[in-house]
């Protein structure tokens, strides 16, 4: 490729600005393969990122072809909201893992995306896979979108980075996250918008004793904001209610741990839901038993859009409650 006019003065960001779009090359992969040395400049190796570049240049890019990946494909269903040749959107089941790990090496959404996409795959990284860009908790249930191509991986992360991905998740939480509640105003990190929405802003980090948990911090971790509107209320009095939860940051369990924060924790969350129980003097037995009975946190990635990184085209996906949800919703109504 030949440096256009008036490059940007380092050869990382004219690389940046010049690589064509169709060879799916992101500032991260491109600073990788100069330190790599797979960067030529006029003829001449080019490991440094801050080398002098002019109109004209010439530059040479090595990527090798992307090798199979190592995982094994597995022949498992997937509920397939919509599909083309850059990307899968995918309304995952409560109790699926994503992405194989040492405590799940199979029986993932990865080894189903193998098996179902076959060939056409994302080849980020090196390794012929699906492109997971964000993830959802094992034991939450709905939308996920995965990269099949270079161009939609590199697209969908830079919309997840820059927050521009709209995605609503429904969740039953003990206790009633109202406004008028004077104890959540004085509750560090968490205001109140036009509408009644609560606004949770905080740090978080992995927890200093168990490394399977998040904590809030407030210097430190990672800026986690999450929007909660108050939806139904359950019980004589409330003690239970169904919210919507839109995520302005992803970060890990960050609905489950906010909510715990506010004192609110999700039903079912057997790491952020402590041991609190619903009060069988405002509820139904058959609510207080089904709340008990629920196996999981109870959240679902209910609404999930963004722009298709290819197309440009806006798109925008809702996925009905799973059939545990709908139940527990039924019996809190009584």
């Amino acid at each position: 490729m030949r440096i256009g006019a008036e490059p940007p003065p380092r050869l990382d960001k004219a690389l940046a600005r010049d690589v064509p779009e169709a060879a799916a090359l992101s500032r991260t992969r491109l600073a990788r393969l100069i330190a790599d040395g797979a960067v030529r400049l006029n003829g001449a190796p080019a490991t440094d990122p801050k080398a002098k570049v002019a109109e004209g240049d010439i530059v040479e890019i090595t990527v090798e072809q992307a090798a199979e990946t190592h995982i094994g494909a597995e022949d498992i269903a997937l509920d397939v909201v919509y599909e083309d040749d850059d990307l899968i959107v995918i309304n995952k089941p409560a109790g699926m893992v994503v992405h194989p790990a040492p405590g799940s090496p199979g029986g993932t959404l990865v080894n189903a995306l193998l098996h179902h996409c076959g060939d056409t795959l994302s080849g980020v990284g090196g390794e012929k896979r699906p492109g997971i860009v964000h993830r959802i908790d094992k034991d939450t249930s709905g939308l996920l979108v995965v990269a099949k191509s270079d161009r939609a991986h590199h697209g969908l992360a830079a919309q997840f980075e820059k927050h521009t991905v709209d995605r609503a998740y429904l969740a039953i939480c003990h206790g009633v996250p109202d406004q008028a509640d004077p104890r959540l105003q004085g509750v560090r990190g968490v205001s109140f918008e036009p509408g009644g929405v609560m606004k949770i802003t905080t740090h978080l980090a992995r927890h200093k004793t168990d490394r399977q948990k998040q904590a809030v911090l407030f210097q430190g971790g990672r800026h986690a904001v999450t929007r909660v509107r108050l939806l139904e209320r359950f019980g004589q009095p409330p003690v239970a209610a169904l919210v919507e939860c839109r995520l302005e940051t992803g970060r890990t369990h960050q609905i489950r741990v906010h909510m715990a924060h506010t004192g609110h924790g999700l039903i079912g969350d057997p790491v952020y839901g402590g041991r609190r129980k619903l009060s069988e003097k405002a509820l139904p037995p058959k609510a207080v038993a089904a709340a008990r009975a629920f196996p999981r946190q109870a959240l679902h990635a209910a609404v999930l859009g963004f722009e298709h990184p290819v197309s440009g085209d806006a798109l925008r996906f809702e996925a009905e409650l799973p059939a545990d949800f709908a139940g527990l919703l039924a019996a809190l109504r009584g």
